[in-house]
């Protein structure tokens, strides 16, 4: 998957966003960078949907309809998607209201939070990517979140 997302404009940002909500993102889209993107817009300008509970249901439905099924293997990860939403909101926290998404993004996603990976300084991989993590928040056991 080719993320296309670390130079976006806030425009193209929204476009993320808005296409994750009516579920027309295309797949090949939805990136690491482009879940920060979508987060942070979505705690900016409809924060009534960046709540855990709206947070799954959307995801779910972002995943099916682009034929990703929510299982206990693949799909939807609880602890990932909320643990990913704590972050962009801290980050996001940091930054006046009219500082533009794709500069906070681009900001984001150079700091250790844009590796793919940053999650597995907090978790052991497999307790990450248990079914129990995929469905429920599980905390970090290596170290605690720092925001």
């Amino acid at each position: 998957m080719t993320d296309m997302t670390q130079d976006l404009d806030d425009a193209a940002i929204e476009r993320i966003a808005l296409g994750v909500l009516d579920c027309t993102l295309p797949k090949s889209e939805w990136s690491h960078a482009a879940h920060f993107a979508a987060a942070l817009w979505l705690l900016r300008h409809r924060p009534h949907v960046a709540t855990p509970a709206a947070m799954r249901e959307t995801i779910r439905h972002y995943n099916e309809a682009t034929d990703t099924p929510n299982t206990d293997e693949g799909g939807y990860h609880h602890t990932i998607t909320i643990a990913s939403l704590r972050a962009a909101a801290a980050h996001l926290a940091g930054y006046p209201g009219e500082i533009g998404l794709s500069a906070i993004l681009a900001a984001l996603l150079t700091s250790p939070l844009g590796k793919p990976d940053w999650l597995l300084g907090y978790w052991r991989r497999d307790r990450l990517f248990c079914r129990d993590a995929r469905h429920d928040w599980r905390e970090p056991d290596i170290a605690p979140l720092p925001f």
